[in-house]
């Protein structure tokens, strides 16, 4: 495991705990084009993005996307969904969401809630902030044209759709509690004073 950073702060932060820090670039648009940079210098077949910002993943949601790559040999990129209980995430551009194919291929990811139900229960499904890359596909990522559906909804992960490559998507009961505002923070806090006593 390797932290990848562009900030000192984080870095010092990581060397008092003895992990192994890579200082990257400043410049990259994305979190998968910092992980590219530091793959660029590691020489594993398969790369895993966990963000910073699910400090709680769960290990086995990690290797459900690890498998889910690792089962199709033609899959360059994997992450995960998880069903929506709480109505107030579909609605919240801070949640991610994902539709996919019957074969669990990623359909189109947004922040706003998709589909769109006209009638009957809506079922809609999270993205969780994990990436799993085959390192070929991964280097050629930061040179892949950024798309208009990249812009518009600022996912990362929209560039693979847009350029033609296939994300498969497993489905996991991991209930993200992803940092996105100082209110998730608070809660992640309090979950892990909890977790000490």
């Amino acid at each position: 495991m390797v932290i990848a950073t562009d900030d000192q702060r984080i870095a010092g932060a990581a060397t008092l705990f003895g992990a192994p820090v890579h200082m990257t670039a400043a410049t990259h648009p994305t979190g998968t084009d910092r992980v590219a940079e530091v793959a660029s210098v590691e020489n594993h077949p398969v790369v895993v993005n966990i963000q910073g910002d699910e400090p709680l993943i769960d290990p086995a949601a990690i290797d459900a996307a690890i498998l889910c790559l690792l089962d199709d040999e033609n899959c360059q990129m994997a992450t995960l969904k998880k069903r929506i209980e709480r109505p107030e995430e579909a609605a919240d551009p801070n949640v991610v969401k994902v539709v996919t194919s019957q074969d669990g291929r990623a359909l189109y990811f947004s922040r706003s809630p998709i589909p769109y139900y006209r009638a009957g229960n809506p079922l809609y499904f999270k993205h969780i902030g994990l990436y799993v890359y085959r390192r070929d596909f991964l280097l050629s990522y930061s040179r892949l044209p950024v798309g208009p559906l990249e812009r518009a909804e600022c996912l990362e992960q929209l560039r693979a759709l847009e350029n033609g490559f296939s994300i498969r998507v497993a489905e996991t009961d991991y209930e993200s509690v992803g940092v996105d505002t100082p209110q998730d923070l608070e809660r992640v806090e309090r979950r892990l004073a909890a977790a000490r006593i």
